[in-house]
Order: structure tokens, then sequence, then C-alpha cells
């Protein structure tokens, strides 16, 4: 199945989205100092300086003093590609910490996401020859890739991370027995990529993601996308003086960087946090908060509901 790139065209603003107004403040410092590091990290694990070029004109408004609001706007030519094997250098730099620190077979990953072709986008900028991938989504079966040795030490990694006594067995039931239908939901980005893209990409995977449970040329094909579940690995900023049983300030107990995570959180059948062993922002204003790990899962059945909800968020934001 071939898709045309589909290009957006517009004036792109670059803020963090939250609901809450609280977590939209705390969002917006944590973008400005997730970028300043995620340059730091491209310029040193990308290849040649162009992308450094690209990526600091896409960011050129995001190191604004604290104590001003970011009110620019970037221009900016978005096209969306199938995944393909130029893109390898591009899709491991957004993927350096996808497992916080663990050491693992990340090319072996990045070589699954590009082998699949009919399912999964790269970003890039408009005409851009020197490939700079600006966001990767897809989604992988953990059934058809599991005896891939990325596979295996992600689902070790997920086990070992999994803290909570009532979860890890729902969680081991989705990485084993019901392997075969469940979907490692992938969407790794630049930390200021512009919103307004979101649910374009979305639609695009789980359109995708239905048009190959048909259109496949074998059954076997068909039926490692045929999802019942998803699994959503991302991270948040925890209050870490926020008591767990505390509903009264619950707006300020999470900090999500991804808008959409706060949705997959709320329609998630359950899900756990963990700690990570990344670099902590030391801002004032995160003080009290700790980069944290989540994991999700998710019915397909309420992938529906939270397409609409991802279109309301972005267009009343």
């Amino acid at each position: 199945m071939t898709r045309k790139p589909t290009r957006h065209r517009r004036l792109l603003p670059v803020l963090p989205l939250t609901f809450s107004p609280f977590a939209r403040f705390v969002a917006r410092v944590a973008t400005a100092y997730l970028v300043k590091h995620h340059m730091r990290d491209v310029t040193q694990q990308a290849a040649g300086d162009e992308f450094k070029e690209k990526l600091e004109n896409v960011n050129m408004q995001s190191e604004s003093s604290e104590d001003e609001e970011f009110d620019g706007v970037v221009q900016a030519d978005f096209a969306f590609f199938d995944p393909k094997p130029d893109d390898f250098h591009g899709v491991k730099t957004l993927l350096q910490s996808y497992l916080d620190n663990k050491q693992w077979d990340l090319s072996g990953f990045i070589d699954l996401i590009l082998g699949q072709t009919t399912v999964g986008t790269v970003v890039k900028l408009e005409d851009d020859a020197d490939n700079g991938v600006f966001s990767v989504i897809i989604a992988l079966n953990l059934g058809r890739y599991k005896d891939h040795k990325c596979i295996t030490e992600l689902k070790e990694f997920l086990l070992n991370i999994c803290q909570e006594k009532d979860k890890i067995g729902n969680l081991r039931l989705l990485l084993e027995d019901k392997a075969q239908n469940v979907g490692l939901l992938v969407f790794q980005r630049v930390v200021n990529l512009p919103p307004e893209l979101l649910p374009h990409l979305y639609d695009a995977l789980f359109d995708e993601v239905s048009w190959a449970t048909e259109d496949e040329p074998t059954e076997e094909l068909r039926n490692s996308l045929h999802f019942n579940f998803y699994i959503v690995v991302s991270k948040i900023y925890k209050n870490a003086n926020q008591k767990r049983s505390s509903s009264t300030d619950k707006d300020q107990a999470l900090v999500y960087i991804k808008p959409e995570d706060e949705i997959f959180h709320k329609l998630s059948m359950w899900s756990f946090l963990f700690p990570l062993q990344t670099r902590q922002a030391t801002t004032h204003e995160l003080k009290n908060y700790q980069l944290t790990g989540i994991v999700m899962a998710v019915k397909a059945e309420n992938i529906s509901s939270f397409r609409q909800q991802l279109h309301t968020l972005i267009n009343e934001s």
C-alpha cells in the first residue's frame, strides 16, 4: 500500500498543550528546558550539521526567558512519509531515551520500525534532501516480533520496572499470552513538534492499521495488525510532594509532556508509573516535580474516543 506524503503548510505556534492552566504553565517551562538539552543531544548524535541547523530553525523561539510567555510562530512546511532505511539515524536520535538509560538492541528496534512501511509515519521538512526526522509514529505487534532480541529486551524492561503487584499480572498477560493482538504504540518526536500535527498523525496511524487488516497480501500479515490492545510507554512530570491518595489538587499532581498522554491515561484499562534514571530538570518552576516514566494499556475499542478527544483538545487550544 503506497501513501502519498500529506503536507501541512501553515504558521505553526510552538506551544506545549495540557488540560489545566497550571499544567500548561509547568509544561511550557519543561518544554523550554527539554528543548535545550534535546538540541545538545541531537548535535552530538545526529549525522551532519544540516540537521542541526534545521532543528535550530524550528526551535529558534523556544529559548525565551522563563519570565516571558512565548507567543512566537515558526514558518515550517512539514511532510508525512512512509519509513525507509535512510531514516535510520534520525529515528535513532528520537528513540535514544525511549527505555530510559537501558542498554538494549535499539538498532534492531529501529530496523523493525523502518521495515514496516504500510503502518507508520515519519515527519520531515518538506523537500528536505538530508532526511532530518522530526517525528516517528508506529504500532508494532508484540507477538509478530516476539523472537527479535529488541522485543525480548523491551518486554524484560517493562516487567522489571513494574513494581505494582496488582498490575504486573495484567502486564505479563499482554506481553505474553495476548501478545499477538497487542500493538506497541510508539510516538517519539522533537519536544516542540507543532501540536496541530498530532491529530493528523494519529488518524493516519489508526487508519493505516484498519486498512492493513484488509489490504495486506497474506492472512498472517492482516492478522498481525488486528489489535485488541495498545501499550504506550511515555514520560510525565509528577509532583514529588503530592500524596498519592490526595485528590484535592489532582490537576497539579501530574504534568503531561505530550498532551495526548492525558487522554490515553483517562482511557487506559490500567497504568503504572516508574522512576527514571535520566537527568532531572532543575528549573525553579519544576523544583517539586520529578520526570517519571508511565506505561498505559488501552483497549483498541477506545481509540475512536481517543481520536475525537484529541481533535477537540487541539482545536480548542
